[in-house]
């Protein structure tokens, strides 16, 4: 008798190819049901209803179709076993070869941002992952395909192959069938959990693998980039140059979070948007600024510093076009993300072939949600992202004398920048533009000294930020012996006072925000 295949699928990219390859070339019957069957039916092949299969008619608004000991068992059934041969002999059962089956789209429904609970409810699929549980635990006897993305490779080895479908190929779909499923129930399970507010609920996450890196921080370490398709970085297109690393990309999204800070995409997509740039040397930005277009505003930020600046990381929060382009080139640098690239820019970035190019679209960005994910031994820390805006309205001025309107605008601009710098963080700026940063030193008054020194004279008139309160008098007293004529920082020491005395004693203007903005 020709071997039994089921097909039914939600997914029908390449359906009928598959099915006429089955039982075209491979002699298999089809067994199908709903949808798939109607495609198959369309498209001229011979397919046996599982309703006629079974003798039982699809019931409950076909809720229930594939449920049933002559679908199950055909599936289950051990081929070698004397004792599951004559049950099916028995019960006049057929066994089923091979199974292709994928699922409800549940992510694509609970997605739309309209999807009501029982719209979401009605897309959760209970027959198809229990086929394809069933073909994958008896994987020494089935063959189970749950992606198009899988058929040809199936078909190649069927057609080397005397004895259907090879071993070794049986167990790899097994996996990655309980893989499939898996994911399936994390993304119902966590859907359930945001939707019932259950906070004590087990962190559940089956993202995929993206690709294999050369090596992780080091080169005696290994790595792998695992991400969601069209989602955060998932979503991002490499135009050209080298295979991004793990410092590539922890330093892109280092990159990406701080120009986010003056709004990202095309002007439709973010109206509201600054033109800004930003780069980045070892996940703290070395040089940011703004202007009044993109060429200017990329042009300032690698004058911030344009020592730190070779071989760094570039984020641009727009298109880049021809002449941000020539200044890309005017350096070394590792990887430039932004949402669009004109195909003059990429005509010019071509010439430095091994310039990593990355288009990221807003979309993916938004879609990539609001958690905030680190690894410890054994574990993980899930946080909010610190990426909530910054309201002015609610600082505080400090001293006896407010910061002007253009102090006020250098500390607005410098307060956004600050919170992307390693704790303990130093920011002096000046209009629109990062003169001096300080990052990751083990006490505040050392990452001020490494801004200050940095900015040099440009500190005179300037502004000063820090992501944490003064616990003592001694950062704003440096700062006043630069020149720094206004300081921002969150307030909260019990010292706040000597702190706010010196800057009154030496004329610099102090605001308060009450939110503090660490980064480890």
């Amino acid at each position: 008798m020709a071997p039994f295949a089921l097909l039914s699928v939600s997914d029908k990219t390449g359906l009928v190819p598959l099915a006429e390859a089955l039982h075209r070339r491979h002699g298999y019957q089809l067994l199908s049901s709903g949808g798939t069957a109607k495609v198959l039916e369309a498209a001229g092949l011979p397919v046996t209803r599982v309703s006629d299969h079974t003798g039982a008619p699809e019931i409950l608004g076909g809720r229930v179709k594939t449920l049933h000991p002559r679908v199950h068992g055909g599936i289950l059934a051990k081929r070698g076993d004397p004792g599951h041969r004559s049950d099916l002999d028995q019960q006049g059962i057929d066994a089923i070869d091979l199974v292709v089956v994928n699922l409800y789209p549940f992510r694509e429904t609970i997605a739309k941002a309209d999807v009501t609970w029982d719209e979401a409810i009605e897309n959760i699929d209970i027959g198809g992952p229990a086929m394809v549980r069933a073909a994958a635990k008896n994987h020494a006897d089935v063959a189970v395909l749950t992606s198009p993305e899988q058929y040809d490779l199936v078909l190649a080895a069927m057609d080397e192959s005397s004895d259907g479908v090879p071993a070794d190929l049986k167990r790899c779909l097994a996996l990655e069938a309980f893989q499939h499923t898996a994911a399936y129930d994390t993304a119902i399970s966590g859907w359930m959990a945001d939707q019932v507010d259950r906070p004590d609920s087990p962190w559940l996450s089956a993202v995929p693998l993206r690709q294999t890196l050369r090596y992780g921080e080091n080169p005696h370490q290994k790595a792998r980039w695992f991400s969601q398709p069209k989602q955060g970085w998932g979503g991002a297109i490499q135009l050209q140059g080298k295979e991004l690393s793990t410092n590539n990309l922890l330093d892109l999204e280092a990159a990406l979070a701080t120009v986010r800070e003056f709004g990202y995409g095309t002007d439709g997509d973010h109206p509201a948007r600054q033109p800004a740039a930003v780069v980045v040397k070892h996940t703290n930005p070395c040089g940011v600024a703004v202007a009044d277009g993109l060429p200017a505003a990329l042009t300032r930020a690698l004058d911030g510093d344009r020592i730190s600046a070779f071989g760094g990381i570039v984020a641009i929060n727009g298109c880049v076009e021809a002449a941000a382009a020539r200044e890309l080139t005017s350096l070394f640098l590792e990887c430039v993300v932004a949402p669009g690239f004109s195909p003059e820019a990429r005509e010019i970035l071509a010439a430095k072939p091994n310039l990593r190019l990355l288009e990221l679209a807003p979309a993916a960005i938004d879609a990539a949600g609001p958690d905030h994910v680190r690894s410890i031994l054994g574990g993980l820390l899930v946080q909010d992202l610190d990426d909530q805006p910054s309201t002015s309205d609610a600082w505080t001025v400090a001293t006896v004398r407010p910061p002007s309107p253009q102090e006020r605008q250098d500390l607005e601009f410098a307060w956004r920048l600050v919170r992307h710098v390693r704790s303990n963080a130093i920011v002096v700026a000046r209009d629109g533009q990062s003169l001096g940063v300080g990052a990751g030193q083990m006490n505040r008054v050392g990452s001020a000294r490494l801004a200050l020194e940095a900015a040099a004279a440009k500190a005179k008139g300037a502004v000063l930020a820090s992501d944490g309160f003064f616990p003592f008098d001694d950062t704003v007293r440096l700062a006043a012996s630069h020149g720094i004529s206004a300081v921002i920082h969150p307030g909260g020491s019990k010292r706040d006072s000597d702190s706010i005395k010196a800057c009154d004693e030496l004329g610099v203007a102090m605001l308060l925000t009450g939110r503090r903005h660490f980064l480890h």
